[in-house]
């Protein structure tokens, strides 16, 4: 081999030297541009779906981004939680944390529905749920990101990981951070991605203990303003009206802000598992407080532990499948 002709292979390896360590930055095989010649419009085709989905209900954007929380914690992002239950496969929609309250699914069968037309066979659910909850963010008025893309469906579901592994309203703080971190993510992410709840709803039954009984005393939470104790008893008593919705951030509830981190600091997290970021934990307080003074810091962590929890064990390359619809398994 000539000089020359080494020269020109050495060269010609550093040209793909970016191409590896762009990868290798988001999760060893998910890369942003994975879609830009198997189905250029995919994004496109996400983001009208999802637009018109939250301009008729502004509680969806918050719904889908939950959902991608939902899946990404049990096995992974791999759309495990889109999956109903037939054959062997128990739902984790039956899960606790699901159960009467997972929702947007329909939206979602809209997504794949329009994709496969556009491109058939390509485009995972997994991959539609990161992108569904990058657009719902924004079209909330939070940041944006690159959501790296190449996810594939798994063809199984777990009730108990869905049980056992997404944090609880009610879990203590240590408890929540075990559960972050067993998938990988710290404190850092534990109190930025907690921010999601600036959007979105809570039922009443999530967080009736604080007002009534929280330890066990009769006692509401010393921990929840008083007055808003009492606002709350209004519509969520003692018994009865499990179900019935209160704004998870009351100052600005369809706007993705920093108003939840400053509901915090007056002692009015609407949830257990809000309000103990700020009193029962110094590194997670100190974020809380950052938060609270500086939306653009908050703005930019949240996207890039956005990506974080969406590379939480995808299933790549020939490892799962590409659902033909979100809901079954190819049989």
């Amino acid at each position: 081999m000539s000089r020359f002709t080494s020269f020109l292979l050495v060269l010609s390896l550093f040209a793909f030297a970016p191409l590896c360590f762009a990868s290798k930055k988001y999760g060893g095989y998910l890369f942003p541009q994975f879609y830009d010649h198997s189905c250029p419009r995919a994004q496109q085709i996400v983001k009208s779906v999802v637009a018109k989905a939250v301009a008729k209900e502004a509680r969806m954007a918050a719904s889908l981004l939950r959902l991608e929380f939902h899946d990404c914690f049990v096995q992974g992002c791999d759309a495990s939680i889109l999956l109903d239950s037939s054959g062997s496969i128990t739902s984790e929609k039956r899960s606790n944390p699901n159960r009467n309250s997972a929702r947007g699914f329909e939206v979602l069968d809209e997504i794949k529905s329009a994709l496969e037309k556009e491109c058939p066979h390509t485009v995972s659910c997994a991959d539609i749920l990161s992108l569904a909850a990058r657009d719902s963010t924004v079209l909330s008025g939070g940041p944006s990101w690159e959501v790296p893309l190449g996810r594939r469906d798994s063809r199984s579901a777990s009730l108990s990981g869905s049980n056992n592994n997404i944090p609880a309203p009610n879990n203590t703080f240590q408890t929540i951070l075990t559960k972050f971190k067993r998938q990988g993510l710290d404190v850092v992410d534990l109190v930025t991605l907690s921010g999601s709840h600036t959007i979105g709803n809570a039922r009443c039954t999530s967080f009736r203990q604080r007002l009534y009984n929280q330890s066990g005393n009769g006692q509401p939470d010393y921990t929840l303003d008083q007055s808003y104790v009492a606002q709350l008893r209004g519509r969520c008593p003692r018994s009865g009206g499990d179900s019935n919705l209160f704004f998870l951030d009351f100052v600005s509830p369809t706007k993705f802000d920093n108003s939840y981190f400053k509901n915090i600091l007056a002692y009015k997290g609407l949830l257990s598992s809000d309000q103990v970021l700020f009193t029962k934990n110094e590194a997670s307080r100190e974020l809380v407080k950052k938060y609270a003074e500086n939306n653009q810091l908050f703005f930019e962590q949240f996207a890039k532990s956005m990506v974080k929890l969406g590379n939480i064990s995808p299933l790549t390359g020939s490892r799962g499948e590409i659902r033909k619809n979100c809901r079954k398994i190819n049989s």
